[in-house]
């Protein structure tokens, strides 16, 4: 048996992915559609406080293309917190005239190796604000889900740590060439959700996207071992721009 890689785990995360109902939202007079508006806004509101009591963050984007019109990605500290807020928002009268597109569930992940030996991870500012960070505000992000292979001799759960680590090294520096450009954020879910990890970038440039995933295409890494679900991409909604989306 290969040896597990150890991890430190941070923040549960909520990707939920959601499409409007046009017509049903259309159909409401201007002073419910005022309503419904007014009580999401005082939603985005409340997850700002909780962002700024450093008790969890939010974002909310919009999505480009008919896989959904809009994500809300949520951190918080327990499941308990993320499924009371999913809860919260399907009471909400806006909920009504959405409909799930999709959601994926995970917690923020990080190789056990970044602690120092004999240290306490969490008593690392560092390493503390990697594994329960405030999600950026940038002008774009994009969402995927991926797995690694267990396919014959591109099994890499039978690799040995040494490989995997020399892997993963290689792998690393790819992602360091566009530091300041976009912000990773890795979330494990290995039997929290379908695939095995999401990973979530941010970037004020939506190009740099395209140009990072191209290039980790041809790292061993990824031409051997990764597996990739769909991809999400989208535009940053602040209430003004969500205020505007929302009007007809």
């Amino acid at each position: 048996m290969s040896e597990p890689n150890q991890t430190l785990e941070g923040w549960y995360a909520l990707h939920d992915f959601r499409t409007i109902d046009w017509a049903s939202w259309k159909s409401l007079s201007a002073g419910d559609r005022a309503r419904a508006t007014d009580e999401l806004l005082s939603r985005l509101h409340e997850w700002k406080e909780t962002e700024a009591r450093r008790e969890g963050s939010t974002a909310l984007y919009s999505i480009v293309g008919q896989k959904a019109d809009f994500v809300i990605v949520h951190l918080r500290e327990t499941l308990e917190e993320l499924n009371e807020l999913e809860t919260s928002l399907n009471k909400s009268d806006f909920a009504q005239h959405t409909l799930p597109a999709y959601s994926y569930v995970s917690i923020v992940e990080l190789g056990a190796y970044m602690a120092k030996p004999g240290t306490d991870p969490l008593q690392d500012p560092e390493l503390v604000a990697r594994l329960k960070p405030t999600l950026p505000q940038t002008k774009h992000i994009c969402f995927y889900p991926m797995n690694k292979k267990r396919e014959g001799s591109d099994n890499w759960y039978m690799l040995s740590m040494e490989e995997r680590r020399n892997f993963m090294r290689n792998h690393g520096m790819i992602g360091r060439q566009y530091a300041g450009k976009v912000k990773q954020i890795i979330t494990g879910s290995v039997g929290l959700d379908d695939w095995e990890w999401g990973v979530t970038l941010f970037a004020d440039d939506a190009l740099q996207f395209k140009k990072l995933v191209y290039e980790m295409r041809f790292d061993e890494t990824s031409a051997r071992f990764a597996e990739f679900g769909e991809f999400f991409v989208g535009n940053l909604l602040d209430a003004g721009k969500l205020k505007a989306l929302l009007e007809v």
